[in-house]
Parts: structure tokens; sequence; C-alpha cells
């Protein structure tokens, strides 16, 4: 069978979880609750941290990016995938497919980096506490931010590039509801050897990298909290480190469940299913978890919600004067 050029290609099909038309409404209505919660629950993360000056801190820049990063990152996959549903459509363009693997590529590299400079934060704040924000003034913040965004960019560009050059056959179902690298790859008719190559070593390096600055981290906090006499300064000490500790944990556990479900097994649904946890799951929990372990969060939630509730009858008396 001879290859046909990239440059040739219309669409791939993504087959999605299920081709069960009865299913099809369950999943919308599903997927679609999942998405507007994690919008809106990063969205009031967002404005929170925005609207309260009291919450001007670098820890809590870093999550308000850290919140827009997930709405953005969701954003390129289940959108598209809604679509699909409701028009009963499983198509995808050939250049979609690259623009979507590109962003869902750089949203989740850049995840994992805010991840580790969220843990260098928490480091500096209870292992140098006065020197907190000496070190951790503005500029530091900004750069860490642009350099972890460039990494991120050139990584996604770079994988994005090594799929152009392939070629393709005529088998384009990708048994997936997002364009994922791997069955990207692995629909090609031309060798595929080099892009392997390249994906399995820049996943080592930008996974094992941030993941080794977060246990150094988190070595020295336990280091420090464990130099503290006292059981309350103990607990104030990692109550302030406990939010980001969890959402460490259930990114990179998801992560690694989803490595492993595809490794043990080879239907590609399950893999699908498995990666919902990462996609969708994680970026929906996050703002949970930081609004319900966190005091500063919930009091600023609080406030901004309280206010937006006041404002709807001030309106309705204005509008009934004559």
């Amino acid at each position: 069978m001879e290859p046909r050029n990239n440059t040739q290609m219309s669409e791939f099909l993504l087959l999605g979880f299920s081709e069960d038309l009865e299913l099809q409404p369950l999943l919308f209505g599903l997927f679609l609750s999942m998405y507007l919660v994690t919008v809106l629950g990063n969205l009031l993360i967002i404005l929170a941290t925005i609207s309260d000056s009291h919450l001007h801190t670098p820890m809590y820049f870093f999550l308000s990016i850290l919140s827009f990063v997930d709405i953005c990152f969701t954003s390129t996959s289940i959108p598209k995938m809604l679509v699909n549903i409701q028009t009963q459509s499983k198509a995808i363009t050939y250049s979609g497919c690259i623009t979507q693997m590109y962003f869902l590529l750089f949203f989740a590299g850049l995840d994992d980096f805010l991840l580790a400079v969220m843990a260098y934060d928490r480091f500096v704040a209870i292992c140098h506490p006065l020197h907190y924000t000496v070190i951790m003034n503005p500029r530091l913040c900004m750069l860490m931010v642009l350099v972890s965004s460039i990494i991120s960019a050139l990584h996604s560009l770079l994988q994005s590039l090594m799929v152009l050059r392939l070629s393709f056959c005529i088998d384009m179902d990708i048994p997936h509801f997002f364009c994922e690298l791997n069955q990207v790859v692995h629909r090609a008719c031309s060798d595929t050897f080099l892009n392997d190559m390249v994906i399995y070593f820049a996943a080592v390096l930008l996974a094992i990298g941030p993941l080794a600055g977060i246990l150094y981290s988190y070595s020295k906090i336990v280091s420090s909290i464990h130099a503290i006499s006292s059981a309350q300064g103990k607990y104030k000490a990692f109550s302030t480190c406990a939010s980001h500790l969890s959402v460490v944990s259930l990114f990179y556990c998801t992560c690694i469940g989803v490595y492993l479900s595809s490794a043990v097994t080879q239907n590609s649904h399950s893999t699908a299913t498995a990666s919902v946890m990462y996609m969708v799951v994680t970026p929906m929990l996050n703002p949970f978890i930081y609004s319900l372990r966190n005091k500063d969060i919930k009091r600023s939630l609080k406030s901004l919600l309280g206010r937006e509730t006041l404002k709807v009858p001030i309106v309705l008396r204005l509008k009934k004067c004559p």
C-alpha cells in the first residue's frame, strides 16, 4: 500500500469512548458538566486572587496562572469532543489535529513546570522565611513563568514538527477523544523510530526534571518542619503547602496511572478513559482542593461571592425607582 504524504491528508477520525448512540447524550451531559465546573471553579480562583489584595503574593500569583492553564488545557479538547458528540461527527481536520496536539502538549508541560515552581516557592517560604520577599520578587516570579512557557512551547513545537514529517495511509482512526501524540504517530505509514525516541527522551526530561525539583524542595521542607519544636508551628508550616502537595500527588498519580494502563492493556478505549483523569478530573478538582484547604482562598471567595449577591437586590431596587 502506497502511503499518502501528510500534505494530502484532510482529516482524522476521533473515535472517542463509545460508538453506542444511546450513550452519546449521557457522555455529552457528563463532560459538559465537568467542563463547566472546571472553568467556573478555576475562574473563581483567578478572580479571588485578583480582587483580594491580601492574595497578591507569589504563591497566589502562581496559583492564578495554574488555574488559567487548567482552563486552557481542558478547553483544547473537551469543546471539540462535545461538538463531535452533538453533531454526530468524529472528524477533525489534519491541521486542527496538529494544532490541538501542540496546545495540549504546551499546557500539559506548563502545568508540570508550574507545579515545580510552586514547590520552590513553598521551599523558600518555609526554609528561608526572612528572605522570602527578597528572593521571590516579582521579577523572579515572572521570569520563572516565562522560562517555563518557553520550554513548553519549544517542546510542543518540536513534537509537532516531528509529526509533520510523517506520511499517513488510509488508517486515520484515532481511538481517543483528542489527538494524543502517541496515537497520531502510530497511525503513520512511514518509519516512526525517530519520533518515538524524541517522545521518550522529552518525556524523561520534562517529567523527571520538574519531579526532581519538587522532591528536593519537599525534602528540605520536611527537614525544616521536623526541626520546629512546637506542634502548632509544625502544623502551621505544613498547612501552607498541604494544598499544593495534594495537587502534585493527584497530577502525577493520574499521569502514572495513564502510563501504566497504556503499557498493561492494548485496549485504546481503556487508555482514553484513563486519560480523562488528568485531562478533566484533575483540573476540575484543583479549585476544590485549594478552596477547601486554604483559609485565605475561602475567605476571599466568600467576600467575592458576597459582593456579587449583594449587587442583585441593589440593582432590582434601582430598577423599581421612578
